[in-house]
């Protein structure tokens, strides 16, 4: 056996093992235990390891913005684009190792680069909606929920421009 694929071997095992020390797999897991056989195969099933990855994201995201913003006082849009930025580089690591496996012998850097292209239009989407609906909901909620609202809305129509454009460029 050639020392790559030893070394490709290895790396893989210790891929899974830290997927496997997360619980991202086993979260997987049981989120889709429910979904019938059938929406748990081919895109299907990885639209819902992509969203379960793309939960972690959240959890990061709402969790530096309500640091940033609702903490320190942070400018709304400034805090979003930290936070969301943070989301990126944990959902580009997540993603590369387990949404989409097959794809790690492609040039990481090129797949970043790529990522973030989408990340950032992604970024200006999430920005104008996150803008948009805070003012819709200001005036009948207090914050936090103003802007805590206003910002899953924005993650959830997000999602799918995401995976799309990285289903379809960067990870194809």
């Amino acid at each position: 056996m050639s020392s790559d694929i030893r070394h490709r071997e290895e790396k893989e095992v210790q891929e899974q093992k830290m997927l496997k020390a997360v619980g991202l797999e086993e979260a997987y897991n049981r989120l889709v235990s429910w979904l019938p056989a059938s929406l748990r195969q081919g895109e299907m099933k990885r639209f819902v390891k992509f969203a379960t990855v793309g939960a972690v994201g959240m959890v990061v995201d709402l969790s530096i913005l309500n640091l940033l913003h609702g903490l320190l006082g942070l400018h709304l849009l400034v805090a979003n684009t930290i936070s969301f930025s943070a989301a990126v580089i944990s959902n580009f690591t997540w993603n590369r190792l387990w949404t989409f496996p097959e794809k790690r012998d492609q040039p990481m850097f090129k797949q970043l680069f790529q990522f973030a292209v989408v990340s950032v239009v992604g970024l200006l989407i999430n920005n104008f909606i996150l803008w948009k609906m805070y003012h819709v909901l200001a005036p009948h909620l207090a914050p936090p929920w103003d802007y805590n609202a206003a910002k899953i809305f924005a993650i959830g129509v997000v999602l799918f421009w995401n995976f799309g454009a990285n289903r379809l460029w960067t990870f194809r």
